[in-house]
C-alpha cells in the first residue's frame, strides 16, 4: 500500500527534524530573554534547549521497536527499524556532545568565570559538589549508554533490545528535571515524582509523534499497525503531562497570583496554552492519519512544530526560579 501522501521526499524527511530542533532552541532563548530569567545566560539556555531536544528525539527513536511490532517486521519494517538505529547513533552522539558543553557552561556560571578561564578543578567541583552538576553527569552517562547501545544495534540488531535504548533515553531525559530547581521546593519528594512523570510523559508523547511522522507514516501498512499503539500511549501521556504539570506548578508557586506577576508564571501560562493547542491538533492529526487523507503529514507536522516550541519553553522554565 502507498504512503498517506505523495509529495514528501527524503530531503523533507531529513530537514524536518533540524527545523524542529532549531525551533526548540530558539523558543528556549526567546523565553529566557522575554522573562529575564535571573542568572541564566543565553549559552546555558541554548545548551539546555539542545540537550532536551536530543533527549526527546532519542526517546522517540527508542519507541520505534514498540510502534513497529514483531508481526510487521517484513523487509519494510526491518528497514524502518534500521533507519531508526542509525538515526539514534547520530542523535545520541549530538546529545552527549551537547551535555558535555552544558557541563562546561554551567560550571563557568557556577564559579563566575568565562569559559576560557575555566579549570579542570572548577569542573570537578561543579560535578561533585553541586546537585545540578551531578545530575548533568548522570545525563551524560545515559547519553553515552544510549549511543553505545545504538552502535551495537547497528552492527547487530539482536545485540541489544530496542526497549533498552528507550529506557536509557528516558532516564537521561528525566535526570535534569529532578536535579534542578525541583530540589529546592519544600515538598521535595512529591515535586521530584511529579516532575519525573511530567518529563517522561512529555518525552514519550513528543518523541513518539515525531518518529511516527518521519519514519513510520510514509509506509501505510506500518502506520496502520503502529498508529493504534501510539494513540494509546499519547492519550495517557497527554493526561499525565497536564495533571503533573498543574501539580508541579502548585508545588513551586508561593502564590497563585505569581502566575501573572512573575516570569516563571508567564512561562507556565505559555506552556499550558501550548499543551492545549497540542491536545486539539493531536486529535485532528491522528484522525487524518487513520483515514490516510492527503494533508495528514502537514497537520501532524504542525503538531510537532508546536511541540518543539513547547520543549523550548519548558527548557527555559526548568532553569527559572519561581
Amino acid at each position: 500500500m502507498g504512503a498517506p501522501t505523495a509529495n514528501r521526499g527524503p530531503a523533507a524527511e531529513r530537514a524536518a527534524p533540524l527545523v524542529w530542533a532549531a525551533l526548540a532552541v530558539g523558543a528556549a532563548l526567546l523565553a529566557a530573554v522575554l522573562t529575564e530569567a535571573a542568572g541564566i545566560t543565553l549559552a546555558a539556555s541554548t545548551a539546555r534547549g539542545l540537550t532536551d531536544t536530543a533527549a526527546v528525539a532519542c526517546v522517540g527513536l527508542g519507541l520505534v521497536t514498540v510502534l513497529v511490532p514483531t508481526s510487521a517486521r517484513d523487509a519494510r519494517g526491518t528497514t524502518v527499524i534500521q533507519r531508526g538505529d542509525r538515526a539514534t547513533v547520530v542523535v545520541a552522539g549530538g546529545w552527549l556532545a551537547a551535555v558535555l558543553v552544558s557541563i562546561a557552561v554551567r560550571a563557568a556560571e557556577a564559579v563566575g568565570r568565562p569559559l576560557g578561564a575555566l579549570t579542570p578543578a572548577d569542573v570537578g567541583a561543579f560535578v561533585t559538589r553541586v546537585a545540578a552538576g551531578r545530575g548533568i553527569v548522570l545525563t551524560a552517562l545515559c547519553a553515552a549508554a544510549v549511543l553505545g547501545c545504538a552502535v551495537a544495534r547497528v552492527r547487530n540488531p539482536d545485540a541489544v533490545p530496542g526497549r533498552v535504548v528507550l529506557v536509557g533515553a528516558l532516564l537521561g531525559a528525566l535526570t535534569p528535571g529532578v536535579t534542578g530547581h525541583t530540589g529546592s521546593t519544600p515538598e521535595h519528594s512529591l515535586a521530584v515524582v511529579t516532575v519525573a512523570f511530567h518529563v517522561g510523559a512529555a518525552a514519550l508523547w513528543v518523541g513518539g509523534l515525531a518518529v511516527l511522522l518521519v519514519l513510520i507514516a510514509p509506509h501505510r501498512a506500518l502506520l496502520e499497525r503502529g498508529l493504534p499503539r501510539f494513540s494509546r500511549i499519547a492519550t495517557v501521556c497527554l493526561a499525565g503531562t497536564a495533571l503533573t504539570g498543574v501539580a508541579n506548578a502548585l508545588l513551586r508557586l508561593p502564590d497563585l497570583g505569581d502566575l501573572v506577576s512573575s516570569g516563571y508564571g508567564a512561562l507556565i501560562l505559555a506552556k499550558t496554552g501550548l499543551i492545549g493547542v497540542l491536545a486539539l491538533l493531536g486529535g485532528l492529526a491522528r484522525r487524518r492519519l487513520q483515514r490516510g487523507t492527503l494533508p495528514v503529514l502537514r497537520w501532524a507536522g504542525v503538531e510537532v512544530t508546536v511541540m518543539a516550541v513547547t520543549i523550548g519553553v519548558a527548557a527555559a522554565l526548568s532553569q527559572t526560579a519561581p
